[in-house]
């Protein structure tokens, strides 16, 4: 039988009974069959020593299902604290206040920071990202965690990454190195990565990038995508439980659409265009993704509704669950768009994957990815190669390049045998050679 923890906190300059205090609650609590911990500014673990606190940051629904299994096994973790802070888009109405979902999962939210500005501009974006830093510097100068785990490349990680820089946080960063040169997200990322102590990455290639950037090896670790443990950790509901989900039968030509606006275009939504001059023409079921809380999503947003009225056999949904969302790709025949989801989660499961545009050029793909430029007779032919027999046949037996589902524990690995703060905190460069490279 698992024991149930609990805990009470206690300032440490209140705390006159010393570890007699400490070993007390401990010994009423395994009476009652619990496990205990006091804190005194830090979590005190049975036996003594003290938990390693880990605040994480999630932001929207995406990142949430990357995070998912990193928070379950800090969570069971002997010598980890987790401290849960939800942000942005989790607490917004118009994308589907997914706060909900993290509460239906059983995980305690420690602080919510409602910062999204959801009317769609630019300056949204950057005032999300003022409205974070302001909410976030109270709870971080409270809390002040061991170490800030982030995860990706959202414009909105900056809020986090600037406090803990201001606050002398160290930052442990997931799936920093990868590129998407069509995207804002490609320089979040490598700020991010810059500004960080830890980097769990997730390909060969995105590790050998950040050392490149100058890292210290020993901060630098291959990962792999965390979302991927879902289908070595998690139950994907089969087809009558994901029928239910969505309220129609699942046709065998399913097509998922996940598209996104490209945010370094000057008109981010331009790209979109072909993209729904080539669905209208394709009789196939679709299922259309919710776009991020990015520049033109509104516009997107609208545009999806008017083809899904048009086409008969085409739906939207503000936001599918994690679960829900694997099982969808599970029973597709293919999915199209410029999403990350396409070029990392797919390949684990040999799901045939139409890349559309600039959004995520530079990343590494594997060999079910069909590139398209954004031209609907482009996209046409990417769908017609995509779903071809002999396409789909040489799929047997492909690698995903982005991880082995085993990325969770490698990072709660990391977590725990991660050094001091004042370690951790002070980097150093690597020399450079008379060419201007790393020596």
């Amino acid at each position: 039988m698992q024991k149930r923890r609990i805990g009470c906190v206690v300032p440490a300059d209140q705390l006159s009974g010393g570890f007699a205090f400490v070993a007390g609650v401990e010994t009423l609590c395994s009476a009652a069959g619990l496990i205990g911990h006091v804190w005194v500014g830090h979590c005190l673990a049975l036996g003594g020593g003290w938990l390693k606190q880990i605040a994480v940051i999630t932001t929207s629904r995406a990142d949430y299902g990357h995070l998912f299994w990193p928070l379950r096994l800090i969570e069971a973790s002997p010598t980890l604290n987790l401290s849960l802070i939800v942000m942005a888009s989790h607490l917004s109405d118009e994308f589907g206040n997914t706060v909900s979902q993290i509460e239906a999962d059983g995980f305690h939210i420690a602080n919510r920071i409602p910062c999204l500005v959801d009317t769609d501009s630019d300056v949204s974006m950057a005032k999300t990202i003022g409205r974070g830093i302001d909410g976030l510097a109270d709870v971080l100068g409270e809390m002040r965690p061991d170490i800030l785990l982030m995860i990706a490349d959202r414009y909105e990680m900056l809020a986090p990454a600037s406090v803990a820089l201001a606050l002398r946080i160290p930052i442990a960063h997931i799936e920093g190195g990868d590129i998407s040169e069509g995207a804002v997200d490609d320089a979040v990322r490598n700020a991010l990565t810059k500004m960080s102590h830890l980097h769990m990455t997730p390909t060969h290639d995105a590790q050998r990038r950040v050392l490149a950037m100058g890292e210290e090896p020993w901060r630098v670790s291959f990962s792999g995508a965390p979302s991927l443990d879902h289908l070595r950790r998690s139950t994907i509901p089969d087809k009558a439980a994901l029928e239910q989900t969505l309220g129609f039968e699942i046709a065998d030509d399913l097509c998922v659409v996940a598209y996104h606006p490209v945010t370094l275009d000057a008109d981010t939504t331009a790209e979109s265009e072909p993209l729904f001059d080539a669905m209208i023409r394709e009789p196939r079921q679709q299922v259309w993704c919710f776009p991020n809380a990015d520049v033109g999503y509104s516009e997107l947003v609208g545009k999806t509704r008017a083809l899904c009225q048009r086409h008969g056999n085409a739906h939207l949904f503000t936001n599918l669950d994690h679960l829900s969302y694997w099982a969808l790709l599970h029973h597709a025949q293919l999915m199209v768009g410029n999403s990350s989801s396409g070029i990392m989660e797919t390949p684990s499961i040999a799901l045939p994957c139409v890349n559309i545009g600039d959004r995520q050029r530079g990343r590494t793909t594997a060999a079910n990815i069909v590139n398209a430029a954004a031209d609907a007779q482009a996209i046409q032919s990417a769908i017609a190669e995509a779903c071809s027999s002999g396409f789909r046949n040489g799929l047997q037996g492909m690698e995903n390049p982005y991880g082995d589902g085993h990325a969770a524990e490698r990072i709660v690995d990391i977590l725990t045998h991660a050094p001091d703060r004042q370690t951790l905190l002070r980097k150093q460069a690597l020399p450079v050679g008379a060419n201007g490279f790393l020596t």
